[in-house]
């Protein structure tokens, strides 16, 4: 698998409201944009989900894939991987959450992706980093708001 996508942001929060929006992938649809459906398939003895099923549309990417999701016991990180996906054939990533002294939490969101379509390598790191940046910029907006 290719290198990580890696970044990261400030939300003025702790990290257990953080946390908490990150896992409500029911609310999904209504802050991430290419989210069109979310539907939570299992769920872990912690209460958190463990398999999930997005409906993305992000423009000319369209895909319906499952992720499995491993839940840190600190409830401070949430590392997945790609069960099943149509253009995916690998995905793996991770939200980290650190509290700051002043309230705030930093939020590292760690991402990579595997097509089952041939991309160059520039496209594809271009891509991930959207779609970090994406990501976190609508987390903060979510979590903020």
């Amino acid at each position: 698998m290719a290198d990580k996508t890696n970044r990261s942001i400030s939300i003025a929060a702790a990290p257990e409201r953080v946390m908490d929006v990150i896992a409500d992938y029911d609310a999904y649809p209504q802050w991430v944009a290419a989210a069109k459906s979310v539907e939570v398939l299992s769920v872990g003895a912690n209460g958190r989900a463990e398999q999930v099923r997005f409906v993305l549309d992000a423009g000319m990417v369209k895909d319906t894939y499952v992720l499995e999701f491993d839940w840190a016991a600190d409830g401070r990180s949430v590392r997945w991987e790609l069960v099943s996906g149509e253009i995916q054939k690998a995905q793996s990533g991770s939200y980290t959450l650190v509290g700051e002294p002043d309230g705030s939490t930093t939020v590292t969101y760690e991402l990579t992706v595997d097509l089952n379509i041939p991309m160059i390598g520039l496209f594809k790191r271009k891509a991930e980093k959207a779609i970090t940046d994406t990501a976190l910029k609508e987390l903060k907006k979510r979590v903020e708001g």
